[in-house]
């Protein structure tokens, strides 16, 4: 996340989770020290034998999936973010709902309420209008703990990864899914003990195709190391935890093949590259497209490992994000962002521009009367005869309740007005088609123009209101 959002610190991050309304920020360092405890009883015991490191879901899902022959040398260890949940849950109750953020969130892990992306993170600050970057550059709650004792990040004990293969004990070290198909040959068909198996499907966070772009890794790398607090001195966490930590991973149910059908769907739901091949980028784990397909078909992974798909969804978010539900017109914020756009394109062109004001003379009739429903149907009646109106330049937008705003580029008051009348005789018209009785839907509006060469009367849409209130003290169905 420090490198995600840099140049903001970690500290203006933290600050804006809780401006944003989030009751308590973790780093993840608790979840990190309670599984290198783990992990340590384990280095430290002989016998073990064979050993694989079950700190990354992408891994034990395709181990689970693809080397079930693997599965039983797993070790018996949850992930890190489930460690910390359960942690939390043991502190604070169930009353909070435990949010994920980051780019190794397991897959249907109960312990997690919520599981976010760095960019969803983002988005979400953005939808709550916080700017990290004007955060306090100091924490403005006491933070939870930030120093490690002995772990690293992702979960290993610093002194397993200092010592390495030394003091008799073996450690392997595999990074990327390459490397599956040799590690199951020589542990399921040879019996070879090979000590511990070190075996990330990425170089480590940084490296995670959500985390940033591949070129970028070095630089997150070499940031995340500078933001480092020093270690603690001290155990940072009860020696004996308060929480279970222990997991056991299943057998992927087998079939034969899966339906064709079903491949395709998953492949049409993934969806192709822009140069119209097969994504076929490796982060869910798989070695193209068509592999993961297959095992999403049979059941042995998710949609949500792919992020292409999950790119997609989170471009179909912003869009959702910026339309009203009801009408499908632009939504409130769109409107304000659009329209500051417009007010400095005028200034430097020259070219006025003008908006439209628009009340549905009697929604609160309508509901009251006829009910909501029917009342609903009327605004998407208007709505939709506004969009018939305007050119695809022109921006329409639902202010709220039985309100609208149409903006008009390169459009001065005269041609405002054109645009207004017509509006407002397709609406008149429109109301025996959508089943009212006569009169009962009719619109008033209000016309502003922005003239960059002129001294303005105030802001653009409170001339515009103030034309609205003068249509309709004059009579309903009227333009002003």
């Amino acid at each position: 996340a420090a490198a995600w959002f840099h140049p903001a610190t970690p500290e203006q991050l933290v600050n804006a989770c809780y401006e944003a309304g989030f009751r308590l920020v973790s780093r993840g360092v608790v979840g990190d020290e309670l599984v290198a405890q783990e992990y340590l009883r384990l280095w430290e015991d002989p016998d073990w034998g064979t050993l694989i490191r079950s700190t990354d879901p992408v891994v034990v899902a395709a181990i689970t999936a693809h080397h079930p022959e693997l599965v039983p040398y797993l070790a018996p260890v949850t992930y890190p973010s489930v460690a910390e949940a359960r942690f939390l849950r043991h502190l604070i109750g169930s009353r909070i709902p435990i949010v994920y953020v980051g780019t190794g969130a397991p897959e249907g892990a109960g312990e997690l309420d919520a599981v976010l992306s760095y960019a969803d993170l983002s988005r979400l600050l953005g939808l709550r209008e916080v700017r990290v970057a004007q955060m306090p550059g100091t924490f403005s709650r006491l933070p939870a703990e930030m120093r490690r004792h002995m772990s690293v990040a992702g979960g290993l004990p610093l002194e397993m990864v200092v010592s390495g293969s030394s003091q008799g004990r073996r450690l392997l070290t595999i990074r990327g899914l390459d490397g599956l198909p040799a590690l199951a040959r020589a542990v399921g068909a040879e019996r070879i003990d090979l000590g511990f198996v070190d075996i990330l499907a990425h170089r480590g966070a940084a490296d995670h195709p959500l985390a940033g772009p591949a070129e970028g890794y070095h630089r997150r790398r070499r940031l995340l190391r500078s933001l480092e607090p020093a270690r603690s001195r001290t155990p940072v966490v009860p020696e004996e935890s308060p929480v279970e930590l222990g997991a056991a991973y299943p057998f992927a149910a087998r079939r034969e093949q899966p339906e064709p059908q079903a491949v395709r769907a998953i492949l049409e739901a993934i969806g192709v590259a822009p140069n119209g091949k097969p994504w076929d980028c490796r982060a869910c784990g798989y070695q193209s497209c068509a592999r993961f397909a297959h095992a999403a078909a049979l059941g042995r992974a998710s949609l949500r490992q792919c992020v292409p798909w999950l790119g997609r969804r989170a471009e179909d978010a912003a869009r959702d994000a910026s339309l009203d539900a009801l009408t499908g017109l632009s939504s409130y914020r769109t409107l304000q962002q659009r329209l500051s756009h417009e007010v400095e394109r005028s200034r430097r062109s020259g070219e006025s521009f003008a908006v439209l004001f628009i009340d549905l003379d009697r929604l609160k009739e309508l509901n009251d009367t006829l009910g909501h429903e029917r009342g609903n149907q009327a605004l998407r009646g208007v709505a939709e005869e506004i969009r018939q109106t305007i050119r695809t330049t022109d921006m329409a937008a639902r202010y709220g309740g039985d309100e609208f705003v149409v903006l008009l580029t390169r459009t001065d008051r005269a041609g405002a007005l054109r645009v207004a009348d017509a509006v407002r005789e397709r609406v008149e018209q429109a109301n025996d088609r959508l089943g009212f009785a006569p009169g009962q839907v009719s619109v008033s509006i209000g016309v502003a123009e922005y003239d960059p060469a002129m001294p303005g009367e105030g802001p653009l849409l409170e001339q515009a209101d103030r034309a609205l209130y003068l249509a309709k003290s004059a009579g309903r169905n009227t333009i002003a």
